[in-house]
């Protein structure tokens, strides 16, 4: 996202609009290759948008030609090109133009490579906008079926899209049996098999997990204890499900779509969820199940790590170093446009996620406008909040 306002706002009466974005402006809007000017110079189709200063776009001053740059400049041919005339580590513009560009025989290339026409733009990646969705036509598959069976939805994604009957209703999907739901293995399994129809065989599960990158040999076992792990991994450790669990592999463990985990959701999960699991293994212990004492009492602190969470008294509280003191969350109350970074403490400090997220609440760069450091490691008791509320009128 790009701060601009056409170059005329409030950066600009501060003096501080970027050269970069100015230095680009002409080719805004016109249809183009925008090539990085370093390393391997890689490059893709440009539309015309806002682009960073380590990159030109090359635009052609007839549009019709764009398949035949696009071709030559998606070749080997033209980086081999460039960097005999240019080795340095930031090619320059200039350098770009100096290679020379036979229009008829790229011409020729773009018209059996595009006989449609250039591609529409779109990626099977899930971490990029253009992404619409499909556990088939993407790099992770098995993540983004866990993400559609929680309900998330990416940006690009169809809507109605066909698998939308088989995303879980309030974003909570148990790895275990609970509250007469079916185990998450066996609904992903049913996601996936829809999402591939035809394309579905007895050994696609194999398949998938190979491709995760994953030595367990069903999806129960993967989810169980590598989904997680690698969720973190994919998304940059910003994670959107979130893998809560008891400490035991056979205890109670949830997938909750972050997104829709407030007050409710929480305590959806807490006393109905985790709540069925509770009172089955009460039962089991009664009749002497093995290992349902154990289960029962991991259960019951799991429970109280939620409350706790709820209630939001330090160190589960959530801390926003840009609000006032006033405006801090009371318990369990997240802004979804805080991030994730910061609504997630109370979850890592109570040890409720599965694997490890590589997160960490030190000062962020630069200085408050009063001078002071940004800091991120505070914590506030409701008391204080409360009191700050009331201060401010809030109530």
């Amino acid at each position: 996202m790009v701060f601009w306002e056409n170059g005329a706002g409030i950066l600009a009466e501060r003096g501080k609009t970027g050269a970069a974005i100015l230095a680009g402006a002409s080719a805004y809007g016109r249809p183009g290759v925008l090539v990085s000017q370093i390393g391997d110079l890689p490059c893709t189709l440009y539309h015309g948008g806002h682009f960073f200063k380590n990159a030109a776009v090359i635009a052609p001053k007839e549009p019709g030609l764009a398949p035949a740059l696009w071709a030559f400049c998606a070749s080997g041919e033209f980086s081999e090109r460039v960097r005999k005339i240019d080795q340095s580590l930031k090619v320059t513009n200039r350098t770009l133009a100096k290679v020379p560009f036979d229009v008829e025989r790229w011409r020729r290339a773009a018209e059996g490579q595009f006989p449609g026409g250039l591609p529409e733009p779109r990626s099977g990646d899930p971490t990029q906008w253009l992404f619409d969705g499909g556990p088939e036509t993407s790099t992770e598959p098995l993540q983004v079926a866990i993400g559609m069976l929680v309900g998330y939805r990416w940006p690009g994604q169809p809507n109605p899209n066909e698998l939308d009957g088989l995303a879980d209703r309030d974003g909570i999907v148990c790895l275990p049996a609970v509250a007469s739901e079916r185990p998450a293995a066996e609904r992903l399994q049913t996601l996936l098999a829809k999402a591939y129809g035809d394309e579905w065989a007895s050994g696609t599960v194999g398949k998938l997990l190979d491709q995760a990158g994953s030595s367990k040999k069903n999806l129960a076992d993967w989810l169980r204890n590598d989904f997680f792990k690698q969720h973190c991994k994919v998304f940059m450790n910003r994670p959107f499900v979130w893998h809560i669990w008891d400490g035991r592999r056979d205890g109670f463990s949830a997938l909750v779509n972050y997104h829709r985990l407030g007050r409710a959701g929480t305590e959806k999960l807490t006393y109905t969820y985790l709540g069925d699991w509770i009172e089955r293994q009460r039962a089991d212990a009664v009749e002497g199940v093995a290992g349902a004492d154990v289960r029962l009492a991991a259960a019951r602190e799991l429970k109280g790590k939620f409350e706790a969470i709820l209630e939001g008294e330090p160190p589960y509280d959530i801390y926003v170093r840009w609000k006032e003191l006033h405006e801090q969350p009371v318990g369990w109350e997240p802004d979804l446009d805080d991030g994730i970074r910061l609504n997630i403490r109370p979850f890592v400090e109570a040890g409720v996620l599965r694997a490890r997220v590589n997160v960490h609440w030190k000062n962020d760069r630069g200085k408050n406008p009063d001078g002071s450091e940004r800091r991120n490691d505070l914590h506030y008791t409701l008391a204080e909040k409360r009191t700050a509320r009331e201060k401010a009128g809030r109530g």
